[in-house]
């Protein structure tokens, strides 16, 4: 245990010469293009710079965003992406989305426990307490690993447009994120094979995008507030640009505070309005069917938009369990009574990012809106009230942040000039002195790259060790803080307590991420420490996963084309089998229907076929592809007729 000593020694808390330093552009990394990525907890996007300007590059499919969602079928191949989502409601179990509030976190932490009741999948603990996803093969998955399939998705889009191997990248993360989930989110990006350059705060990366743009058009200065409210997280900063400097003033938010919890608001509920029309049901009985609550947060998911569009909707799902039909109308105004509480939320936030800014709200120039979030009506007219301003909806808030990151990725690689960027850390970083309090080394929104050395001593008689524990958070006591890291300083000589000068240094670099060390000043002994938060993995596993990518990536690519046709024919097969038995009865003409049928049947067998041998090359996938589609064209016609029939038999019983 550590005693401070530094009033005694009067001693500078900084190390003079690293206390403030800027992202220098003359910082050149000219080998390959830096790509920018925002790694989303709904949805990702890719960006580089063309001509000196940011450019989204458009996934395989065309999209400019790609849903951060990963899956394993029946044979353990991984889907990712759009045609993951696709799929969702037949494989809830092993459909992966929303993980990014789960990276970098402990199983025992109370967001995480309140997640597991949300979640279809199942959240387990790891060995080393941190969380595994469980997949269908037996195995387990880290949510950093999960985060490594839609990175190493997006690395290849973009060496496939701009053809040739991207391996540098710019990867965004929360403001808020604390050192356990920016290295946990490094080690997602290095298992995709991609050397993360820099970690750059979102709300700053939509800030340099947004100011980027402006010094274009010689609007260069101004008090710029970045409300970023995405799908699982929250961060307000405050930021001041003139002449090309971006500094973050303040910044504050909420790592587990986004559109999923306005899903679930909605998904209770619709469950809460579904028994009391049907009393025979109960609410754990619901909640313990998977397929069900995935199909209702689909659902709620698509009402919640819609809001942010009309005014009234109505929420449709037939069939929804014992044939019984959820039919439930939402206004706008329900959903703003229902989450005001989640949004109020992130006004405190607001508040105290203000307050540490030491700014007044009339001094606000711009408020920009980041995160698909920030389309909902209510939030707007909040934000405009609170600021007494109207709010900026001149970005994209789904791609402003992976622009952000390509500027930053092009100010690193120096294709972009006269741009310095001034970030901070989040919360304040400190270790455990005697009697279990916490002695801050650097407080929140200092500026980064940082460094300060502080003077401890010993708090018991002949101590030969100390124990450093640092820890994370803006309470007095380390019981209330987040341990981080920590390590023991041996041989130290014996003396009486406070003799011994441990020289305690906190270094973060410029992704935010923290190393540690302690010296003993008698006995020249000392020991450092790189804080690696719980990520799941070790270093040696990542580097296993990576060798053996590298050394299959060539096959890998090849079976990925042909997973991804077989799962497209996969799920069209299963929704027409689904199909087949809601409309038996409304298929009037039986002979069509049979021959439909045994068609049906045969592809089913040639995709099992394939799936069993899929390693098998000489079979071709695209003969598959040619009998899917032409069986498409002839079920679609039966079943239109089926439709037709069905209205017409009630349209007869009015």
């Amino acid at each position: 245990m550590l005693k401070n000593t530094r009033r005694i020694l009067n001693l500078p808390k900084v190390t003079p010469p690293l206390t403030r330093s800027l992202y220098s552009t003359t910082c050149c990394l000219n080998s390959s293009k830096v790509i920018g990525i925002d790694l989303g907890t709904t949805n990702s996007a890719v960006a580089y710079i063309a001509n000196n300007s940011p450019q989204i590059i458009s996934n395989h499919l065309g999209k400019r965003t790609t849903p951060s969602i990963v899956a394993f079928d029946k044979d353990s191949n991984v889907l990712i992406g759009e045609i993951a989502k696709r799929q969702a409601l037949v494989n809830p179990d092993y459909t992966f989305f929303a993980t990014k509030r789960l990276i970098g976190k402990s199983f025992q932490s109370k967001e995480i426990q309140k997640d597991i009741k949300n979640l279809p999948y199942t959240i387990l603990p790891s060995n080393t307490g941190g969380i595994e996803l469980a997949i269908n093969d037996g195995s387990c998955k880290s949510p950093n690993e999960i985060a490594s399939h839609i990175l190493k998705y997006l690395k290849s889009t973009a060496s496939d447009y701009l053809n040739e191997d991207i391996s540098k990248a710019v990867i965004t993360v929360p403001a808020y994120f604390n050192d356990s989930q920016r290295q946990a989110t490094k080690d997602a990006g290095n298992l995709a094979g991609l050397q993360v350059i820099r970690v750059l705060n979102e709300p700053t990366a939509a800030a340099l995008s947004f100011g980027f743009h402006e010094i274009s058009k010689k609007k260069n200065s101004g008090l710029i507030a970045v409300y970023d409210l995405g799908g699982g997280t929250f961060d307000i900063s405050i930021l001041d640009i003139e002449n090309g400097v971006f500094e973050v003033k303040a910044t504050n938010g909420d790592t587990h505070l986004g559109g999923e919890d306005f899903d679930n608001i909605i998904v209770n509920y619709l469950l809460d309005e579904f028994i009391k029309l049907n009393p025979t049901f109960t609410k754990p009985q619901l909640l313990q069917n998977r397929e069900l609550i995935q199909r209702i947060k689909d659902a709620s998911e698509r009402a919640k938009i819609e809001l942010s569009h009309i005014s009234e909707t109505q929420v449709e799902l037939p069939f929804i369990i014992d044939n019984k039909h959820l039919k439930i109308s939402l206004t706008e105004s329900q959903l703003d009574e229902m989450t005001l509480h989640l949004i109020n939320k992130t006004l405190i936030s607001v508040e105290k990012a203000m307050q540490d800014a030491d700014i007044e709200y009339q001094d606000i120039d711009d408020i920009l809106l980041v995160g698909g979030m920030t389309r909902m009506p209510k939030i707007r007219s909040i934000l405009s009230k609170t600021f007494n301003k109207k709010v900026n909806t001149s970005i994209n808030p789904d791609e402003t942040v992976a622009l952000g990151a390509a500027i930053q990725g092009g100010i690193l690689s120096g294709e972009i000039k006269n741009v310095l960027l001034l970030d901070v850390t989040p919360l304040t970083l400190g270790i455990e002195t005697y009697g279990g309090a916490f002695s801050p080394l650097i407080p929140r929104n200092t500026t980064v790259p940082v460094k300060k050395t502080e003077v401890f001593s010993t708090g018991i008689d002949g101590q030969t060790s100390v124990d450093i524990r640092v820890f994370q958070g803006e309470r007095g006591l380390v019981r209330d803080n987040k341990l981080i890291g920590d390590f023991k300083l041996t041989g130290v000589e014996p003396m009486a307590k406070g003799k011994p000068q441990i020289f305690v240094t906190f270094d973060i670099d410029a992704d935010g991420i923290l190393n540690v060390s302690a010296s003993e000043k008698s006995s020249g002994t000392k020991k450092s420490v790189t804080v690696v938060a719980n990520s799941g993995l070790s270093k040696d596993e990542i580097d296993q996963i990576i060798d053996d990518a590298n050394k299959n990536k060539k096959m890998d690519n090849m079976l990925r084309e042909r997973v991804e046709l077989l799962t497209k024919a996969d799920v069209m097969i299963s929704d027409s089998e689904s199909a087949f038995k809601a409309f038996k009865d409304k298929i009037s003409n039986e002979k069509d229907y049979l021959i439909v049928l045994n068609e049906l049947n045969q592809i089913r067998e040639v995709i099992d076929y394939f799936k069993k041998n899929e390693s098998d090359l000489s079979l071709d996938i695209n003969i598959l592809k040619k009998d899917v589609d032409s069986f498409q064209n002839k079920a679609f016609k039966l079943f239109q007729q089926a439709s037709k029939n069905k209205k017409e038999i009630t349209n007869e019983t009015k």
